[in-house]
């Protein structure tokens, strides 16, 4: 089959890729390598270096290469940065996947989008949160990936499209980047691997639905594969996780016992997030399979070797 993967080069379209290769698929790349890592991407696989955002490069790019599906995770993903700059977030996400599932209509490709569960829903609402709860995201980030399905399920619509967007669960794992400030779970293991105190923001006692990324690419090889009518699935654990739990099973995969330094929340952030995924389930057959605790001793082996 013909694949191309937007964002390969990054945590969760690396594995993705890898998946792809593994199963046979002809992959296309496109990442605009802004934070992803160019050594993840073979010599042999046809990679573009560009953004999303531009709508010609974008279009010639699909047009040329006629994918049959087309993993769409190339996206600004720090929900601090959408905060500070809700413009550029937009661009990405909402203009970057207008462009994909356009160009994709003309060659009647099927886009899976990457959407976030965590950031979608806010507080005050029913946990694990189905998908039938009106999002009332507290970031520009969650507004923009929900933008962003909103025209994934027009296309739909309006042009018997047959994509998906899954709302992922704080999604963790080997090639997590340790030093930036998304993936809590990695920089929480970089910083006890040094022998240094992790800094928590708020009480930790907020919650997130983690997942590990082999559950994850899981769950995009089983959309690809979907035939029935749903248009967006949670792809979450149903269980929430604080952040002081976290911090314990890191503690725990390191035979360390290092406290946590704390600081102000931070704004954008929510409270509790849990995502039943039950539909993913009963439609898909998906379900998350690795525990938190099993999660984090592999992936703190991985980054700690």
């Amino acid at each position: 089959m013909r694949v191309l993967i937007t964002g390969a080069a990054g945590f969760i379209g690396s594995h993705l890729l890898d998946r792809c290769l593994e199963d046979g698929h002809t992959v296309t790349v496109i990442d605009d390598l802004s934070s992803g890592d160019r050594s993840r991407v073979p010599d042999t696989i046809a990679l573009h270096v560009t953004d999303v955002a531009d709508t010609a490069a974008v279009t010639e790019i699909i047009t040329d290469t006629r994918p049959e599906v087309i993993y769409h995770l190339a996206a600004q993903i720090s929900v601090r940065h959408s905060v500070a700059d809700p413009y550029h977030d937009a661009r990405a996400n909402v203009l970057g996947t207008l462009n994909v599932v356009s160009a994709a209509t003309t060659v009647g490709a099927r886009v899976i989008l990457a959407s976030t569960g965590g950031a979608m829903y806010g507080d005050g609402v029913q946990m694990p949160t189905p998908e039938s709860v009106l999002p009332q995201t507290q970031a520009p980030y969650g507004i923009s990936k929900y933008c962003a399905e909103q025209y994934l399920t027009l296309h739909n619509r309006l042009y018997g499209g047959r994509h998906i967007a899954l709302r992922l669960g704080n999604v963790y794992g080997p090639r997590q980047d340790p030093h930036g400030e998304a993936g809590v779970v990695a920089i929480f293991c970089g910083r006890i691997a040094r022998g240094e105190a992790p800094t928590i923001f708020g009480d930790g006692k907020q919650t997130r639905d983690y997942v590990y990324i082999s559950d994850i690419i899981d769950a995009f090889i089983g959309a690809a594969d979907y035939s029935g009518t749903e248009a967006v699935f949670n792809i979450g654990s149903g269980k929430g996780t604080s952040v002081l739990e976290l911090l314990e099973a890191v503690n725990a995969a390191a035979g360390a016992s290092i406290n946590p330094q704390f600081a102000p929340p931070r704004d954008g952030e929510w409270r509790h997030g849990a995502l039943n995924s039950s539909l993913a389930t009963t439609e898909m057959g998906w379900r998350a399979t690795l525990s938190v605790v099993d999660g984090i001793s592999r992936t703190y082996g991985s980054l700690s070797s």
